[in-house]
């Protein structure tokens, strides 16, 4: 199958399963942007969001997205590395025309891929998967997702580690965006453009969203702690 063993077919599943996953990052972040102000409502998602049949299964493809991403990311760069041979090793001058995530996007993957681990430790493993299997957690109100960003970002360790994770996100995101719009065919000079520039205005505001979930409650300054 040509998706699979070609090249610009593992390319457009990385472009695909990306814009996917920044789908579902627009839709966490606004879910996210309710807990500055309001507790209750930031659980009622929460709630909404629980053990549920469909939660599972979207919580199970979504796994699925991010794996077919990540692996597919690592056999890209080693078919790259290989094409290379021993040319990668040669003192070149910097390209240009090409960015600083361009030229690091393995790094940054890895730091994103850290981040995630972390991230789904936190609020995942204490949320959902103590809702599923509650005989192995000792976590008394796992559906209590506001009080897991209260406890995890009066952390200053967590927040550093946070913060860091969203600027390498950024920096991920944004040659990622204007790169798969590429690979599925968006060449023409002009629309390239506006969606290198559209895509960099909307991953910087995505990216805004979560650093002001991380900063508000860091510093104790969020409109729903004062609520609460």
């Amino acid at each position: 199958m040509w998706l699979i063993n070609s090249s610009i077919g593992r390319k457009v599943v990385m472009s695909v399963t990306g814009m996917a996953l920044i789908l579902f990052m627009t839709f966490h972040c606004c879910m996210n942007l309710v807990a500055l102000f309001s507790a209750e409502g930031y659980n009622m998602i929460c709630e909404l969001l629980g053990a549920n049949w469909y939660a599972v299964a979207a919580t199970i493809g979504l796994g699925a997205l991010a794996v077919c991403h990540i692996v597919y990311a690592f056999i890209l760069t080693a078919q790259n590395r290989r094409a290379r041979g021993n040319e990668r090793y040669a003192v070149t001058a910097k390209p240009e025309k090409v960015e600083w995530a361009s030229q690091n996007m393995l790094v940054l993957g890895i730091i994103v891929l850290l981040g995630l681990v972390l991230h789904l430790f936190n609020f995942w493993y204490n949320m959902m998967f103590a809702e599923l299997f509650p005989s192995l957690h000792f976590d008394p109100a796992p559906a209590d997702g506001f009080g897991k960003i209260v406890t995890t970002f009066g952390n200053p360790v967590y927040v550093v580690l946070y913060v860091v994770w969203i600027v390498a996100l950024w920096f991920h995101l944004s040659h990622g965006f204007w790169s798969a719009m590429q690979t599925v065919g968006v060449n023409g000079k002009v629309w390239f453009n506006r969606w290198k520039t559209i895509g960099l205005v909307y991953v910087t505001l995505l990216m805004l969203g979560f650093l002001v979930v991380v900063l508000a409650f860091a510093f104790h300054c969020a409109p729903s702690l004062c609520a609460a």
